[in-house]
């Protein structure tokens, strides 16, 4: 499978979509910031120094998302027509899960969009309480689902 980011000398270059039809399009992508126990009780029991935590985080996840072609070089600047990012305390974890959802109806897909307000999102989570848990980890960012455009529908297993 080529590369479409790389012309034939293979220099980066922005994806010419204008051939491509206009379909809508959605993106789902998870990830999660695990913590201490006493950072986790600190947030679930709002008494976090800096504020809202999950309020911040879902605000700066959308906006990550709407920043998307500003952060990653090669990415379309998009009409996007929803953002949604969920947070939720996982015990388990303990941490925080992060979901978001970004639909656009355009000739590209969202996919980066979804990835970088998961990522924001999550760092803002870090960033809100890093004063008393410096250790905490951001991992399993993916792509859960996307679907639209010629490629068609794809599930993470």
């Amino acid at each position: 499978m080529a590369l479409t980011h790389f012309d034939a000398k293979g220099d980066a270059h922005m994806v010419d979509v204008s051939d491509k039809a206009v379909t809508d399009r959605v993106a789902v992508a998870r990830g999660h910031v695990v913590m201490a126990q006493a950072t986790f009780d600190l947030i679930s029991e709002g008494r976090a120094k800096k504020g809202d935590v999950l309020g911040v985080a879902r605000l700066a996840g959308i906006m990550g998302a709407k920043k998307t072609p500003d952060l990653i070089p090669l990415c379309h600047p998009l009409p996007i027509t929803k953002v949604a990012v969920e947070l939720t305390l996982d015990p388990d974890l303990p941490g925080v899960q992060i979901e978001a959802t970004v639909k656009t109806t355009g000739q590209t897909g969202v996919e980066m969009e979804a990835l970088t307000a998961v990522s924001t999102a999550a760092l803002t989570v870090y960033d809100m309480v890093k004063a008393v848990d410096k250790a905490m980890q951001i991992g399993g960012i993916q792509v859960a689902l996307k679907d639209g455009g010629k490629s068609g529908r794809y599930e993470a297993t």
